[in-house]
């Protein structure tokens, strides 16, 4: 379907808003006065102890700084935090011909007392800064930390830093995030920015997704045709097509020296890139390539479909030698002593049907199909063991017996980490929906496509890692967490970063930062200038939690009260009513504004002291817009599988983006006001259901059709109620576009839910709407 462009920060007010809302009483967003040490320290995560003393140090471009010895850890470190400062001051400190005129100093000693090998000493005075660490992770750490605290204003040239004492050490070992690059493809420069942002939080664990049904992005050079052919698949829709409706594939792939430039580069911050090579599902990109591989043992297509795919690996010898074999290649390209192996969502289904798997089961005598997929994980955890690694894997390797030394990945829930723990096996918390990034962060409707419900900064950062119902030896077995980005629905870089930040620096503290430390209004006070550090660098974080959002409430007489807040209520909503964007000297928002529904436009923004935290939100006061609902707006009747889903096309730029229940397709305009109303317009769309939904495909509803090519249906109170609009789909059916339907409405009187449906006969296309708008009679 065609473009309908939306400008991130101009949105008109129907597709934020909640008609007839029920007002609290005003609250006035104002800001906590901030702490001392929030002022003196604002970092990100924060620190396990601080002290704030007398004075400031004052960094300037005559500034010099020297490293311990000359060791060549200590020079990368303080030279990468030069030209941080660089980037981000306008200058660069440069080293000192001797020690006596260094005013910053670089320090390792190995007999520090720190509780572990992160952590790090940083003391400021107003003579000079040391930073202090046992080894060079932690001096790393102490860099970050004190690039920070040198970047709390974000202007350029020299400033001034508090003087204080910092003793700092992570509380968990294990601060991940993960990236899904099978779905969509981020090249290596964004790889990197993503890394970059990591290391100024102090994660220390990238977790890539190379490979899956949808794409496989590792070369394999002893087996080509991996990345020939599962490099590449044919988008499901018009995305699929180019301009002359001949099929468009979407491929990319690293080569292994691209691969190594990642792992030196993530190296070199001190974060472990651990490679994911999912099995035994997952599997369908290398099933394309090698059908041998498979089951059935025909060529697959690499999967357009997002969801669970049947397709397994088979478990023949010449399968395991395959697999062995790229291990081989994967075991030189990463150094780290964890290799993930996936072992989620496999569906047995192909297994079960197999005379050969089942005659191996047999011969193996093994009870059922998880405990031959325990034998098949074992089999090749055994393998990265005789090579001295240690396979990872997602919590259904639990099932049918855990294979050795394995360490568990707790997706579904934490209770897959418990049983791991008792069972005495290392566990890594990555729980959804909690650490699921693929989950919008708001309900604006402008949020990023992704899995409903809502997981907000907040939620992120209330989590927390250790079970309480471990006992001490079984706690020792929880590494830490992390989050993972899934990419179905993150098609730019753009959406990557916006999903990522900040919610990951909401887990980068939840990891790091001692329990009786964290405080999220403090939080929230070092997040303002954290915000400014992302815009300094150009990464995109996402700004829902500052946003303005507008409510109204018709109040009669062709007047409406607006409400506006924010999702954390954090900082001070100044508006105009001209259109132009706020400023610190705006007037500030303390109640309810009365005004006419006469066109006007309210544009607002959130301040922490003069510093914006979001870009500028508007929306137009209008008619239209009180009677119209995007269907970021409607309600869904059901919400079984709720997604929000982008448009399939242009191929590439900006989409169309609604909410839909991939299991019923239904939605209600809740408390419609029908007075004087004559007709319903709706705006619709199909897209191609793309989705494989395994054993829950028997959930999806089909209405049969009541007319020859089907119908938007719209009843009256409930979904069983009178029929009182048939908007036949036969015009969309023909266009790629968005179309909008119109039909006439019966004279009703009163608020009413109105209830919409496609009688369509089938599931595909999933159709979906857009928009709907009630018109008045002329």
């Amino acid at each position: 379907m065609s473009q309908r462009s939306a400008t991130f920060a101009r949105f008109t007010w129907s597709c934020l808003l909640v008609v007839a809302v029920v007002f609290a009483p005003a609250r006035v967003m104002g800001q906590t006065p901030l702490s001392l040490e929030a002022q003196a320290t604002p970092v990100i995560p924060r620190p396990a102890n601080v002290r704030v003393d007398a004075g400031t140090f004052r960094l300037t471009p005559t500034t010099r700084w020297s490293a311990t010895d000359g060791d060549a850890a200590v020079l990368r470190i303080a030279r990468d935090f030069s030209a941080r400062i660089k980037r981000s001051r306008g200058f660069a400190p440069l080293q000192a011909r001797d020690t006596k005129e260094a005013a910053i100093r670089f320090a390792i000693d190995r007999k520090a007392t720190l509780a572990n090998d992160e952590g790090y000493l940083l003391d400021v005075t107003p003579r000079g800064v040391t930073i202090t660490a046992r080894a060079p992770a932690g001096l790393f750490h102490g860099a970050v930390t004190l690039w920070q605290l040198a970047t709390a204003n974000d202007g350029k040239g020299a400033t001034t830093i508090a003087a204080q004492h910092i003793d700092d050490a992570p509380r968990f070992a294990w601060r991940g995030l993960m990236l899904d690059v099978a779905r969509h493809f981020r090249s290596v420069d964004e790889v990197k920015a993503l890394i970059d942002q990591m290391a100024l939080h102090k994660f220390n664990t990238f977790h890539w997704h190379l490979t899956d049904d949808q794409g496989w992005r590792i070369e394999i050079k002893r087996y080509p045709e991996l990345t020939r052919i599962g490099g590449c698949r044919i988008p499901a829709g018009a995305a699929g097509r180019d301009a002359d409706g001949k099929p468009h594939p979407y491929c990319g792939h690293y080569t292994q020296a691209q691969i190594r430039d990642v792992v030196k580069y993530a190296s070199d911050r001190y974060i472990t890139v651990i490679p994911e090579i999912d099995l035994p599902g997952h599997a369908q990109a290398a099933i394309a390539a090698y059908p041998q591989l498979g089951v059935i043992g025909t060529r697959p297509p690499v999967s357009p479909d997002w969801g669970v795919n049947p397709s397994l690996y088979n478990v023949d010898d010449g399968t395991f030698k395959f697999l062995e074999d790229v291990l081989d290649e994967v075991m030189a390209l990463f150094p780290s002593r964890d290799i993930h192996l996936g072992g989620d969502e496999a569906l047995k289904d192909q297994w079960i049907a197999s005379p050969a798997v089942q005659a191996k089961k047999h011969e193996l005598g093994v009870k059922n199909e998880m405990q031959l997929q325990s034998w098949f994980m074992g089999r090749l955890a055994t393998y990265l063991q005789q090579h001295g690694r240690r396979m990872l894997g997602w919590d259904e390797i639990l099932e049918g017996g855990i294979p050795g030394d394995a360490v568990v990945m707790s997706w579904r829930g934490t209770q897959g980490a418990i049983d791991a723990a008792r069972a005495g096996h290392d566990v890594v918390l990555s729980p959804a929906p909690d650490l699921y990034f693929d989950h919008v962060q708001s309900d604006r409707a402008d949020e990023t496509p992704g899995r409903l419900a809502v997981m907000d900064l907040k939620h992120v950062y209330d989590f927390e890692t250790m079970p309480t119902v471990l006992d001490a030896g079984q706690q020792a077995h929880v590494l830490g967490a992390q989050a993972n980005i899934w990419t179905e629905h993150q098609r730019t870089n753009q959406r990557v970063q916006r999903t990522a930040f900040p919610r990951a620096a909401a887990l980068a503290e939840a990891t790091w930062t001692p329990v009786a430390r964290r405080d999220w209004a403090d939080f929230l006070q070092r997040m303002a200038v954290m915000q400014a550090r992302y815009r300094g660098a150009g990464f995109d974080a996402s700004d829902s939690a500052f946003a303005a959002n507008f409510k109204v409430e018709p109040q009669g007489d062709g007047r409406a009260r607006v409400a506006i807040d924010t999702q954390s209520g954090f900082g001070t909503l100044r508006y105009t009513m001209d259109g132009s964007a706020p400023t610190p000297q705006s007037p500030a928002y303390d109640q309810p504004l009365d005004l006419a529904v006469a066109g006007q436009t309210i544009v607002a923004t959130a301040f922490a002291g003069t510093r914006a935290l979001a870009a500028p939100r508007r929306f137009v006061l209008d008619a239209h817009g009180l009677r119209a609902r995007r269907s970021t707006a409607l309600r869904q009747c059901k919400g079984g599988l709720t997604l929000r889903l982008e448009d399939d096309a242009p191929r590439d730029g900006e989409r169309a983006v609604v909410d839909v229940d991939l299991f019923d397709a239904c939605w209600i305009y809740p408390q419609a006001d029908l007075d004087g109303m004559a007709t319903l317009s709706a705006r619709i769309g199909q897209l191609p259901f793309n989705f494989q939904l395994a054993h829950d495909s028997d959930k999806v509803v089909t209405r049969p059709a009541t007319m020859p090519g089907g119908a938007l249906e719209v009843r009256l109170d409930s979904c069983s109620g009178p029929l009182v609009a048939t908007l036949p789909l036969a015009p969309a059916r023909v266009s790629p576009a968005l179309t909008t339907l119109v039909a006439p409405l019966p004279k009703t009187q009163g608020r009413h839910d109105l209830c919409f449906t496609f009688a369509s006969g089938t599931h595909d296309p999933l159709w979906m709407i857009d928009e709907v708008a009630l018109l008045p009679r002329p």
